[in-house]
C-alpha cells in the first residue's frame, strides 16, 4: 500500500536518491567568462571571425607589400610568360578551344611547371575576366608579387659578409627596365632593387619575362617615400650615388662603388628627381665617347654595377 501511495504521489524527482547529483548542481561553477569566450555568443563569433582572417596572414614590415594579382591575355603572351618561367597561379582556357599549337604548347608547360591549375571556362566568362580583351581563349593569372622591405636588402648583404650593393629606381616607368636592372643586379652580384611605391614600374609579367628568371632570386622593395628610404640607408652606412649625364664626378674616379653604395638611376627623360638628387653624396655621369645623350635605365645600371663588381674582385 505504502508503494502504492508512493506511485501515486505527486511529488516530482527521484524516489530513491539523486546519487548527489543535485548537491553537485548547487556547487558554484566560477564567475561568468567575457562574452568573447562563451560558445554561441555574438562576440565569440566575431572574435573567431578576426583569427580567421588574421590567421596565416604574412607579416610585413612597414614600406614591403604585395600587388594585385595580374592577367597575361592572348595565345602568344600566354606561352612566352610560360616559357619565361613567369610565376602563375592558373590557367583558364575557353570552352570547346580550336586547339592550335599555341594552346597545346600552354596546356603541356603548365603541366610540366606543376602547380598551376587549369580551368575550363566558357567564353562569356573569360570576356568579363579580361575586360573584352581579344583573349583568344586563354588568360593566364600571375599571383600577386611579394615585395621587400628596403632594410632586407642591406641584411641580406650584412647576413653573406659582403658590402650591400643595391640599386634604386627614381622614375623608371617601364616594366621592361625594371626586369634589365633586376638581370643585371644578379648578375654582377648585387644584393636587390629598390623601387618607389607610386609613379613607378612594378614586378609585373612584363618584367618578370625580361629578368630572364633571375626576379625568382634577386628581390625587389618597394619603398613608401624613395628619398627617407636613401637617408635610411645613409644613416646604416651606405653610400649614395646617383648617375646624372651632368654628374660633378666620372665614374671611373669615384671610389665610393668599392664599399657599400646605393645605385641611384633616374628616368631616361628627366634623370633624378630634384629632391632625389639633392640627396645623393655624389653624382656621377657615365662617360660616351659617342655622343650619346642618355642610356635607359637598364643599360646606366648594367654599365656601373659591372664597374663596381670589376673593383671588388
Amino acid at each position: 500500500m505504502a508503494a502504492n501511495n508512493r506511485r501515486m504521489s505527486g511529488k516530482k524527482g527521484a524516489q530513491v536518491g539523486s546519487g548527489g547529483q543535485r548537491r553537485r548542481g548547487l556547487e558554484g561553477k566560477g564567475p561568468t567568462p567575457p562574452a568573447e569566450m562563451r560558445k554561441g555568443h555574438a562576440k565569440q563569433r566575431a572574435a573567431a571571425a578576426q583569427v580567421r582572417r588574421t590567421q596565416g596572414r604574412p607579416q610585413q614590415r612597414r614600406g614591403a607589400g604585395r600587388t594585385s594579382s595580374e592577367l597575361v591575355v592572348g595565345r602568344n603572351p600566354v606561352v612566352e610568360a610560360l616559357r619565361e618561367g613567369v610565376p602563375a597561379s592558373t590557367l583558364y582556357v575557353q570552352q570547346f578551344i580550336d586547339s592550335d599549337e599555341r594552346v597545346r604548347e600552354a596546356l603541356q608547360l603548365a603541366a610540366e611547371r606543376g602547380g598551376i591549375n587549369l580551368m575550363e571556362a566558357p567564353r562569356p566568362e573569360l570576356d568579363r575576366m579580361t575586360g573584352g580583351l581579344n583573349h583568344q581563349g586563354l588568360v593566364l593569372q600571375v599571383p600577386p608579387y611579394v615585395y621587400a622591405h628596403p632594410e632586407d636588402l642591406t641584411a641580406a648583404a650584412h647576413d653573406a659578409g659582403e658590402d650591400p650593393l643595391i640599386v634604386a629606381l627614381d622614375g623608371v616607368t617601364d616594366p621592361r627596365n625594371l626586369g634589365a636592372v633586376v638581370r643585371s643586379v644578379s648578375a654582377f652580384g648585387g644584393h636587390g632593387v629598390v623601387v618607389p611605391e607610386r609613379r613607378a614600374a612594378g614586378m609585373t609579367a612584363g618584367a618578370w619575362k625580361t629578368s630572364a628568371g633571375t626576379a625568382a632570386r634577386t628581390p625587389v622593395a618597394r619603398a613608401t617615400n624613395l628619398t627617407r628610404a636613401l637617408e635610411a640607408y645613409k644613416k646604416a652606412g651606405l653610400v649614395v650615388v646617383g648617375l646624372a649625364a651632368d654628374g660633378e664626378a666620372e665614374l671611373g674616379d669615384l671610389e665610393a662603388l668599392d664599399g657599400p653604395v646605393v645605385i641611384v638611376v633616374g628616368s631616361e627623360g628627366k634623370g633624378l628627381s630634384r629632391l632625389v638628387g639633392e640627396t645623393c653624396d655624389f653624382r656621377v655621369r657615365i662617360p660616351m665617347p659617342g655622343g650619346a645623350e642618355s642610356l635607359n635605365a637598364g643599360v646606366a645600371a648594367g654599365i656601373v654595377l659591372y664597374e663596381t663588381a670589376r673593383r671588388r674582385a
